[in-house]
């Protein structure tokens, strides 16, 4: 289902990184996770909803830029659109699910 994959860490951890159909609109996102192992990756993803994820492959790591965003991020959890605008900041996963805004 989605174009991804993953990067081990030298502490045993790994980023996932896939690009997905964004769940309330339009277009793509890339969502990065850190965790134990990409089974638990997957299972934050889809415990938040996101229900169809899936990593076949490694078609698509993270990017060492990506890797340190994560690692920087609180929650472990980031997305932004796919492809990315020139700079266009990481956001957290909260802002994703969220409705958009009524206009």
């Amino acid at each position: 289902m989605a174009d991804g994959g993953f990067t081990k860490l030298p502490g045993g951890s790994v980023v996932v990184a896939l690009t997905l159909p964004r769940p309330l609109g339009e277009g793509g996102v890339r969502v990065l996770v850190h965790a134990v192992n990409r089974q638990r990756a997957l299972t934050r993803l889809r415990n938040l909803g996101l229900r169809a994820v899936y990593l076949r492959g490694n078609s698509a790591p993270p990017t060492p830029d990506e890797v340190t965003a994560v690692l920087h991020h609180p929650d472990g959890l980031v997305w932004r659109t796919a492809p990315y605008g020139v700079g266009e900041l990481w956001h957290p996963i909260a802002a994703l699910l969220r409705p958009p805004a009524a206009a």
